[in-house]
């Protein structure tokens, strides 16, 4: 975290500009002026994070987001999360609300522990067991933490389209990171479901909808199956491929029963399908805070993860007036990697004007001084372990609460903290190997996180796809790679 100290002899209250920075292999230190005083990795490990005045009951409900009526002490962070990052400029549609009190009144009426649930499970025991009046989608796990967050968030508007009540395989941590988001119900499958989840899921499945594609196992012509595998993460082939063509989601419209697994922020190419899109456009006409809704709805940190977020902010960080959160991710820990990419860091928060450039000059009653402060060392990612885990939701809820953001390319951590943010950041570009790159950073197009895999098109699609995505494709854009956007 750099920390920017400032005073005035009129004004005795210090102003603070602090960063943050997260890694894989982990920078830690200290920036002060002037600049020869440079070091890293010798600071203290502390933080401060900007904290805003609260506006009310508004903002407690995030513009009416939230119901209003969970007053439930196992979920602080649900009501007083809102105060701790700057005001959104980015409002809920009314069309986005009323959807979100229907969905809820669904899972409570179709959840676990409800009778409409038991006779569905036995629908997986017995495919030829009678309809369903509910319709299922069962989130599995995937990858790092922000991964997960993305596709999590990305299933559950699937979900809202479809008409399907969203349930998750809570891994091994999962249920001690997060608050339930639904009033009245929970979304963790029950402990006694009769699928298992572990190394099952896979593209070897036989329930897996490219394989039932290929083998015609679903079709016009033959009885719908009790449950269809979609296998939507970054290795999927082009029969998976298929779940993001309208005739193809005919196919799974009635399938009770449908388990989902990704690793990626697949919400762009929702927008393919006919049967959603004009309802997209009603539930978000602000296409770039999509995330920013979604995630603010369902991510609510557990009262532990909270109490290690607000016992850091209040010993830390509740006089910051200014902050700059720096999110970092390195593919290497060779010394010069690290050299080139502190040097990259200065090159762009001093470039572009983002950390006030070190002069030595002093002016009568005014003093600056800047640091650079981390929460946490963990220096590798260790997904699954749970107290790995809270400190990295406890760091990304810490970073959405800056004003400006810095991000590496391609990481799904930093693309969580800007949508929690409703920042759009500014990104640092790599990965760098023998020189800093020129410039720097670049500045995103929206805070929208990137779909890294998107599918390739038909050509009734290309027309649309292209109407709706900026491309991730040259080298002086966000990131070098191929992806999509809004």
């Amino acid at each position: 975290m750099c920390s920017l100290n400032e005073s005035r002899a009129q004004h005795p209250a210090p102003r603070r500009h602090h960063s943050a920075f997260d890694s894989v292999s982990r920078l830690q230190g200290c920036f002060s002026v002037p600049p020869s005083e440079v070091e890293l990795g010798k600071a203290q490990i502390t933080a401060s994070f900007s904290k805003s005045d609260s506006n009310g009951a508004e903002d407690q409900l995030l513009d009416e987001m939230l119901a209003s009526s969970v007053h439930d002490r196992s979920c602080l962070s649900r009501y007083r999360s809102a105060p701790y990052r700057r005001e959104s400029p980015y409002k809920p549609s009314a069309d986005l609300v009323k959807s979100l009190r229907r969905y809820e009144a669904l899972h409570k009426s179709c959840g676990p522990q409800t009778e409409a649930f038991e006779k569905s499970m036995l629908l997986l025991k017995n495919p030829h067991g009678g309809p369903s009046r509910c319709k299922y989608l069962v989130w599995t796990p995937e990858n790092g933490l922000g991964n997960r967050m993305l596709s999590l968030a990305s299933t559950f508007l699937y979900a809202l389209l479809s008409d399907r009540v969203l349930l998750i395989d809570r891994g091994k941590d999962l249920d001690s990171l997060f608050c339930e988001p639904f009033p009245g119900s929970s979304w963790l499958l029950p402990p006694d479901f009769p699928l298992k989840f572990r190394a099952i899921f896979n593209k070897t499945h036989p329930h897996r909808f490219g394989n039932m594609l290929r083998s015609r196992s679903i079709s016009d012509d033959v009885p719908q199956p009790a449950m269809v595998y979609a296998h939507l993460s970054h290795d999927y082939d082009d029969q998976d491929k298929r779940f993001y063509c309208e005739a193809d989601q005919m196919l799974l419209h009635e399938v009770p029963w449908m388990v989902l697994r990704s690793d990626q922020y697949f919400v762009p190419a929702l927008f393919l399908l006919p049967s959603f899109e004009r309802r997209l456009h009603q539930l978000f006409p602000q296409k770039e805070a999509i995330f920013h809704h979604l995630g603010r709805y369902l991510f609510h940190p557990s009262n532990p993860v909270w109490d290690l977020i607000i016992s850091y902010f209040e010993a830390n960080l509740a006089g910051a007036t200014e902050t700059l959160g720096i999110q970092l991710r390195i593919y290497g820990s060779e010394n010069p990697i690290i050299n080139l990419v502190t040097r990259q860091i200065l090159n762009c928060t001093w470039g572009e004007k983002l950390l006030p450039l070190p002069t030595g000059e002093r002016l009568p009653g005014f003093s600056l001084g800047i640091s650079f402060h981390q929460p946490s060392h963990e220096e590798r990612q260790q997904t699954g372990r749970e107290a790995h885990d809270a400190k990295a939701l406890a760091e990304i809820f810490l970073l959405s609460t800056a004003d400006t953001l810095v991000t590496s390319a391609w990481s799904t951590f930093g693309y969580v903290a800007q949508g929690l943010g409703g920042l759009t950041p500014w990104i640092l570009r790599g990965p760098v190997h023998a020189a800093v790159p020129r410039p720097a950073c670049v500045r995103a197009t929206s805070m929208e996180p990137c779909f890294h895999f998107p599918p390739t098109t038909t050509a009734q699609q290309e027309g649309s796809l292209r109407r709706q995505r900026s491309s991730h494709t040259r080298p002086s854009a966000e990131t070098e790679f191929r992806g999509c956007k809004w």
